[in-house]
C-alpha cells in the first residue's frame, strides 16, 4: 500500500465522563458495541486493523469498501434485530476455522460504521480539526456511510435512555493517536436487583473477593455475572454478612482465558439474599462488565428477580 498512513495506528480513545459535555464545540454520536478497527483502502486493497493492532479481515470477509485511497476509523458491528448490536455474536466471529467464519459470515453479517477520515489520496488529516475530518468523510463516498453525527448535547443525552452510551468529541481537536484527548465517552449505567447465589475469597484471608450474581429463568436461578471492587474494611466484613445465608456447598468454577489457571473457589449461598447493583454493559444474558454494589435489598423478593431485568 502507498497510503500516507501505514498500519499499525493505535486509534485515539475517549476518557471516562459522568455527564454529556456542553457548553458548545461539542460533536456527539451514539456509543457502538462493536469492535474498533481503523481501515487502510487503497485501490483495491483493504487491510482492517483492530485496535491492538492485529488484523481482522479475514474474520470478516462480507466488509466492502469504495475503491479508492483513504484510511477510516470506526466500528465493526453486528446488528442484534432490536436497534442495538450483538456483542456477543461478534466474539463468536473471532474463529480460528475459515469455513466457520464464512457460515457465519452467512448467518451473522457485519457492518462496518465509520466515524472518522484519517488519510484522503496522498494527504494524512490527522492534524485537522475534527469538524473537517467529519465534512470529508461525510463527502467521500455514498459508499461509505458515516454514524449520526449531531450538534445538540440534550439529544446525545436522550441516547443514554437506550444506547450504550454517548461519545463526545471536540469540534476543533485533531487526531491524537493513542491519546485520551479530545474525546469522552459517556456509558449508560443500568441498575438490577440479583440474588447473591455465592462468594469467591479474595487474595487476602477472611475476606470477599467477589459476589456471585443470579436471576431466576423461570423455575431455574442461573449466574449472570459477578460483583467485586469492595474497599479492604468492607471485603473482612462481608465475610460475617454473608455466613449466616451459607448452604455449606462449596465448589470450583473452571479456569478462564482471564484467571491465569487460578482455582476459582466459591461458597454457596442460599438464594435469601438480593443485592442492588450498576452494571454499564451486557450481552448474551450476562452481565459484562462495569457491575458496581450499591446495597443488600431486604425488601425485595428473591423470587422476583428475573431475567427480563436485563432486557431493559
Amino acid at each position: 500500500m502507498s497510503l500516507p498512513l501505514s498500519p499499525p495506528i493505535p486509534p485515539q480513545l475517549a476518557r471516562a465522563a459522568r455527564e454529556v459535555p456542553t457548553g458548545g464545540g461539542w460533536a456527539y454520536e451514539r456509543k457502538l458495541d462493536g469492535f474498533r478497527a481503523i481501515v487502510f483502502v487503497d485501490g483495491g486493497d483493504v487491510a482492517i486493523q483492530s485496535r491492538g493492532g492485529k488484523q481482522l479481515g479475514r474474520y470478516f470477509p462480507e466488509l466492502a469498501f469504495p475503491a479508492g485511497r483513504y484510511v477510516l476509523d470506526g466500528e465493526i458491528v453486528i446488528a442484534d434485530g432490536a436497534g442495538g448490536e450483538d456483542f456477543g455474536g461478534l466474539q463468536a466471529r473471532i474463529h480460528p476455522a475459515a469455513s466457520r467464519v464464512a457460515l457465519l459470515a452467512e448467518r451473522t453479517p457485519a457492518v462496518f460504521c465509520a466515524f472518522d477520515l484519517l488519510a484522503s489520496g496522498d494527504d494524512s488529516l490527522l492534524d485537522l480539526p475534527f469538524s473537517e475530518r467529519r465534512a470529508r468523510l461525510e463527502a467521500l463516498d455514498p459508499g461509505i456511510v458515516p454514524v449520526e453525527c449531531i450538534r445538540d448535547p440534550a439529544g446525545a443525552a436522550g441516547w443514554l435512555a437506550g444506547a450504550e452510551g454517548v461519545i463526545a468529541k471536540r469540534l476543533d481537536d485533531p487526531y491524537r493517536p493513542g491519546e485520551r484527548r479530545g474525546m469522552v465517552k459517556i456509558k449508560r449505567v443500568r441498575t438490577i436487583d440479583c440474588v447473591v447465589m455465592g462468594w469467591r475469597p479474595g487474595k487476602l484471608p477472611d475476606t470477599v473477593g467477589s459476589l456471585i450474581l443470579g436471576l431466576h429463568d423461570g423455575d431455574d436461578l442461573r449466574p449472570v455475572g459477578h460483583c467485586s471492587g469492595f474497599t479492604a474494611a468492607r471485603k473482612r466484613e462481608l465475610v460475617a454478612e454473608l455466613a449466616p445465608y451459607a448452604s455449606g456447598e462449596r465448589g470450583s468454577g473452571e479456569p478462564s482465558r482471564w484467571s491465569d489457571g487460578r482455582d476459582l473457589e466459591w461458597v454457596a449461598l442460599r438464594p435469601e439474599l438480593v443485592a442492588e447493583v450498576t452494571y454499564d454493559h451486557a450481552s448474551g444474558g450476562r452481565i459484562r462488565h462495569g457491575t458496581r454494589f450499591i446495597r443488600f435489598r431486604d425488601d425485595r423478593d428473591p423470587r422476583s428477580c428475573t431475567v427480563d431485568q436485563l432486557d431493559g
